[in-house]
């Protein structure tokens, strides 16, 4: 029998809660960053991934590493490899470190590293912003097999690259891929356009599409990224019309780009519409159409009607996900009625459907805007304890600062183990608002002891932090901890003086 959670306590939230739909990229977003949240746990039971990761952090120096490396007497496997490289993706663990450890392996003889490995090594520099290192790695690549430089690829180091530089430096940077690609076509075209689309704007998607169209021949996908994210039904129409005026047949994704756009806008008739026409083409909605269906009956304000589409779902053969649900959820947090909110998730378990941490996120934020500790405190621990969720950096952040506002210390140290216990969430994040309520209340040996167990996971504390938790390490005269600081700390400025 499904555990009963509406039976938290009845509140009356007389707060306004802010909108909750979210396009259904953010709602992909969020489970990718669970994805790689649970990858770390994942890897962490393997023991020679953590003594490897340990050994890349730690190390001093290029030659301290090569030589605790050796001394360690582990094989160094293509697959052992690529889980050290995706521990230090997710962990965030120092880039400059890690390529030490990348060019160490890669110069074995008769070792070879996976596409996987390169474009996780290009993910971990990019993200860092170590540009003149990711464009040594393509060349060395494209010598060694030009097939590794794939839009995958091209997409990793465009996405690092538009993020921090202009959109005209982003396309120069793409045009310097035709040197490197073999098959420098309307894929890598499509990569560039859904980088600009998820890194910049629709807007610039659209103006470089325009301004480069004529070098690539548009296909499908071309069309299906630029339909994708609009919150212009206007734009998205005129797409819509060019690619029929190209004889490019539509597909279910290109229908469901249309009844998103349209849902988001509240133009419910349009949608619909879609749906007909669909039917007419003999392509059938599929969950993710009729998620949007939801939402946008949620955003007029018609959460039960949102909630009848997850029964006409059924009816038709398409089972709702938990993103469905989740939608149909998020409608009822809106309208402040969480009681519905929580029947929809009893309602999830009992079709054997797992809650996610998205959807226990869509009431631990109704708790924040609340100031309910106590309902989010007691749903936390129903999240670990009965349904074995991990929680996200999301749910990490509204906890944290609900525990802040309220004065909750013991809570937020009782999230902060659970969070270097299990690996989940961004240390680097919490640990602000954490040290600040630890400093605050004077709990320095908590503060102490929080700070060395992020470093010791290679995620670095902010400056703020470092500086609030020295300054009392002064005042208190705490020598040792101080000189254990300094060296800790050095770990990450060893990588920085490269």
């Amino acid at each position: 029998m499904a555990l009963k959670l509406s039976n938290l306590s009845k509140l009356n939230y007389h707060c306004l809660f802010p909108r909750l739909y979210l396009p259904l990229k953010s709602l992909s977003s969020l489970v990718q960053n669970l994805n790689g949240e649970l990858n770390i746990a994942a890897n962490a039971r393997n023991p020679d991934v953590t003594t490897i990761f340990q050994i890349i952090i730690n190390s001093p120096s290029p030659e301290s590493m090569i030589k605790c490396l050796d001394s360690s007497q582990i094989p160094l496997s293509n697959d052992l490899i690529d889980q050290v490289l995706k521990r230090v993706r997710f962990s965030h663990a120092n880039p400059l470190k890690t390529l030490e450890f990348f060019d160490f392996v890669d110069k074995k003889k008769g070792f070879y590293h996976t596409q996987y490995s390169y474009d996780t090594m290009l993910y971990i520099l990019g993200r860092s912003r170590k540009f003149e290192e990711t464009w040594r790695i393509l060349k060395e690549m494209r010598r060694k097999d030009p097939a590794f430089i794939t839009p995958k690829t091209v997409m990793i180091v465009l996405g690092r690259i538009a993020k921090v530089c202009s959109v005209r430096q982003t396309v120069e940077s793409f045009k310097m891929f035709k040197r490197l690609c073999t098959n420098f076509d309307v894929s890598c075209f499509n990569a560039l356009l859904r980088t600009l689309s998820q890194e910049k704007s629709m807007s610039d998607a659209r103006n470089v599409y325009h301004s480069l169209k004529h070098e690539f021949k548009p296909n499908l996908i071309t069309f299906n990224i630029l339909l994708s994210g609009w919150k212009s039904v206007e734009e998205a129409e005129s797409f819509f019309k060019e690619m029929q005026d190209l004889k490019i047949k539509p597909d279910l994704v290109t229908y469901n780009c249309l009844i998103d756009v349209y849902c988001k806008n509240r133009q419910l008739e349009k949608a619909h519409k879609v749906f007909d026409e669909m039917h007419e083409q003999e392509i059938y909605p599929d969950f993710i159409s009729y998620t949007s269906l939801i939402g946008g009956l949620g955003l007029i304000g018609q959460p039960d009607k949102a909630r009848a589409v997850l029964k006409e779902m059924r009816e038709l053969g398409c089972y709702p996900d938990a993103a469905a649900y989740n939608a149909a959820m998020r409608n009822f947090c809106i309208a402040k009625r969480l009681g519905d909110a929580f029947d929809l998730m009893d309602e999830m378990i009992q079709v054997g459907l797992e809650p996610n941490a998205t959807s226990f996120n869509l009431f631990f934020r109704c708790f924040y805007w609340a100031n309910d500790m106590i309902n989010a405190s007691s749903l936390y621990q129903r999240m670990k304890t009965v349904h074995g969720c991990l929680p996200n950096t999301q749910t990490c952040m509204f906890l944290i600062r609900l525990c802040r506002r309220n004065g909750d210390v013991g809570f937020g140290l009782e999230l902060w183990e659970d969070m270097v216990l299990n690996g989940f969430g961004s240390l680097t994040l919490v640990s602000d608002v954490l040290f600040d309520m630890l400093c605050d209340d004077g709990r320095l040996d908590e503060a102490e002891k929080c700070l060395f167990q992020m470093v010791e996971k290679g995620q670095r504390p902010s400056s703020v932090s470092v500086k609030r938790v020295r300054v009392l390490m002064e005042l208190t005269k705490r020598h040792e901890s101080l000189y254990k600081l300094h060296e800790r700390m050095s770990i990450f400025e060893h990588g920085r003086g490269k």
